[in-house]
């Protein structure tokens, strides 16, 4: 009995390490409980070892995953993507916001003639604003302000693609004379434009629609529908705010604009390519430069030089500066080798003047299209005492002035010739004249006829100016019409006045903003347009 349980035990030793060998991985609990199986289980054969090379595969380090490149928004190809990238303002499903989309999405053609001119500006203005830590929905900004042209100008007399009103241009830095138009350039504009967005969202501490609102209508504006709502117990935010039409309806535009090209997939919209790659460079010349010579030594034409600097009115630069000009990388590198290897007083053309007998500074810039002050620093004249006989050195230009395509002369002469009407007429201005007084003689709208000659509503208007007048065939005007003033005699009515000088009472009470029902008092100045060789022919 005993010699059977030492075989027994030895039996079972060595079974147990037979186990073991075969199931390295299990515990002796484990092996315990399998061999206490009842006999009339079948005992599941121990898997088969692995291949030595499947074991050293799970005993080596795991390889890490590919690694994911990310692509920073600055080095996106398509520009437009490098703005959707970085894009923060939200658009809320609202009306104003879906009607402002819509409408885009319905135009694509406009979007294409947009994205063509903002695609040599894009760049810079892009870089600017990342520069300053601003959201990059302000690149969308123009498209709203000006479709990106820079010779926009608009009802309230703002100008350029950022469309500053001079108060605020000037405060800002940009200069406005004879010879130039800081609002018109691109490069000094788009600073002024992200210094004063800055400020304004300084001011309505940190809320990017309240400054966006301020911008287009004036931060007084903006800041008195603030203070109303809180007074009335309602919210402040600018879907709740009381703003011009204009306003309500500006800031939902640029969110649609936004909105559009952060879910373009979605809209199923293709933004014209613009690269994002510099396209312009800043060129600094030391003084005065005619711009022909400029696009002459730069290898563009004149047109295209003035498309980059629509800044500059005149056929040069101004004398006192800037003298900066925006041109594609190869063209600058060809001016700026020009301009080193040249000497800066062959950069415009002199003419000898003698001055005559009667001749003032003031005639001889009128003369030779340029400014008195122009002609006083070259000279070193001080004052506006000239001598005749003496000589003075005057800048002028090297090609006619009409070669100028974009000057202000002969973009004013490309305006005032474009056809309105049947019958284009000419209108000289006079003493006291106004625009409202002229629109009133001839019956036409105030505002087309401030757009007919590129000016604004409210400009005032210089004795001797030339203004064009549209009129349809069937208003012809025939004879000689002059402006005069009518003192109100005693018995004179509307209707004696009228048949008098031949014209309706409809027309003297428009030009008077009287009515018929209304008493004249004698002595009372009437302003009467009449044709003055009828006058002439019935006395």
């Amino acid at each position: 009995m005993k010699t059977a349980r030492i075989f027994s035990l030895s039996v079972l030793t060595c079974v147990l390490l037979a186990g073991c060998s075969m199931l390295p991985s299990e515990t002796a609990e484990t092996a315990e409980s399998t061999v206490m199986v009842e006999p009339s289980t079948p005992i599941k054969e121990p898997p088969a070892p692995a291949p030595a090379k499947m074991i050293a595969d799970l005993d080596a380090p795991a390889e890490p995953p590919e690694a994911v490149v990310v692509i920073a928004p600055q080095d996106e190809t398509n520009i437009w993507f490098r703005i959707q990238r970085q894009l923060m303002m939200e658009a809320p499903e609202v009306p104003r916001v879906i009607s402002q989309r819509d409408w885009y999405l319905r135009n694509p053609a406009y979007m294409e003639r947009v994205a063509k001119r903002a695609q040599p500006f894009m760049h810079l203005i892009v870089e600017e604003i990342e520069k300053r830590g601003m959201p990059l929905e302000l690149a969308l900004l123009p498209i709203v302000e000006s479709a990106f042209d820079p010779f926009a100008y608009s009802h309230g007399r703002a100008a350029g693609i950022w469309q500053f009103i001079p108060g605020t241009a000037r405060h800002y830095g940009l200069e406005i004379n004879w010879w130039y138009d800081g609002r018109r350039d691109v490069h000094a504009a788009t600073h002024a434009a992200l210094d004063y967005l800055d400020a304004l969202h300084t001011m309505f501490d940190g809320n990017w629609l309240h400054a966006l609102a301020a911008y287009n209508s004036g931060e007084g504006r903006v800041r008195g529908a603030i203070r109303k709502n809180k007074r009335a117990g309602k919210p402040t935010d600018f879907w709740s705010l009381d703003l011009p039409r204009e306003t309500r309806a500006y800031v939902p535009k640029l969110l649609a604009l936004a909105d559009i090209l952060k879910h373009h997939e979605t809209y199923q919209y293709s933004w014209v390519p613009i690269d994002n790659q510099p396209y312009l460079a800043v060129v600094h010349a030391e003084s005065q430069i005619d711009l022909a010579k400029a696009a002459e030594h730069a290898g563009l034409t004149l047109e295209q030089l003035h498309h980059y600097n629509s800044g500059y009115n005149r056929w040069a630069t101004d004398p006192q500066g800037p003298h900066r000009l925006l041109l594609p990388l190869e063209n600058a590198k060809q001016l700026e080798t020009w301009l080193a290897s040249s000497d800066a007083k062959d950069w415009v053309q002199w003419t000898r003047h003698r001055v005559k007998n009667g001749e003032s500074l003031l005639v001889i810039a009128k003369k030779y299209h340029t400014t008195v002050d122009a002609i006083r620093q070259a000279n070193g004249v001080r004052g506006s005492m000239i001598r005749a006989g003496e000589y003075l050195l005057i800048p002028v230009a090297t090609r006619d002035l009409t070669d100028y395509s974009l000057s202000a002369e002969q973009r004013l002469a490309d305006t005032q010739a474009t056809p309105r009407g049947q019958h284009k007429i000419e209108h000289q201005v006079e003493a006291g004249d106004t625009l409202w007084d002229i629109s009133r003689k001839y019956n036409v709208n105030l505002r087309a006829l401030a757009k007919w000659n590129g000016m604004a509503p409210t400009d005032p208007l210089r004795q001797g100016r030339k203004l064009v007048v549209w009129l349809p065939e069937d208003e012809k005007p025939s004879g000689v019409i002059r402006s005069l003033s009518y003192r109100v005699r005693s018995g004179d009515s509307l209707a004696r006045i009228a048949n008098r000088f031949g014209v309706k009472i409809a027309d003297i009470e428009k030009w008077n903003q009287i009515s018929r029902k209304n008493y004249l008092q004698p002595g009372q100045q009437l302003k009467l347009f009449v044709d003055v060789t009828r006058l002439n022919s019935q006395s």
